[in-house]
Formats: structure tokens, C-alpha cells, sequence
């Protein structure tokens, strides 16, 4: 028996959705990084990126930003990383 046709790219969009879910629970349970993701409009955006940079300076954090893409209505979704201590 045949289930539903699905072209390649359902089937690659739900294979890295799973993918994307299954790695950033294990990743978030042992990494040493904090991480937290916003989803703003552009000048916000920006804005809560140098608030972070200066609150979690690059040099003793190793603060950066790990993923950002434009969303819909010029919106930025991102996701900054940041040691816990500057030891």
C-alpha cells in the first residue's frame, strides 16, 4: 500500500525540521553556551544585538550571533550565543 505523494522538497523541509529539533534539544542539554533567540523588527533588531555585545562584551564571552534570517515584514528572527562566565 502507497501513502500520499510527496515531492522532494516536503520531504527534505520535514527531514530538517527534525533534524533542527532533535539536535538543538541535545545540543541545548549539554552545551556550555547560552543561547536565546528574538525575532524583532530591523532597527530593534539591531538594537538588541549591540545592548547584547555590550552587556556580554565579544573578548570575554565569545558572544556572536549564531543564526539570523529576514522574516516577513522586514522582521530579523536571530539567535545570539554567549558563554555563561568570563573566567
Amino acid at each position: 500500500m502507497e501513502g500520499p505523494r510527496r515531492n522532494p522538497r516536503d520531504i527534505a523541509r520535514s527531514l530538517g525540521e527534525r533534524s533542527r529539533r532533535t539536535s538543538r534539544s541535545k545540543t541545548q542539554e549539554t552545551s556550555a553556551w547560552r543561547r536565546e533567540t528574538f525575532r524583532l523588527p530591523r532597527p530593534q533588531a539591531r538594537e538588541k544585538a549591540r545592548e547584547w555585545f555590550e552587556r556580554f562584551p565579544k573578548a570575554a564571552y565569545m558572544t556572536e550571533i549564531e543564526f539570523w534570517q529576514v522574516m516577513p515584514d522586514d522582521e530579523i528572527e536571530f539567535t545570539i550565543r554567549r558563554l555563561p562566565t568570563a573566567d
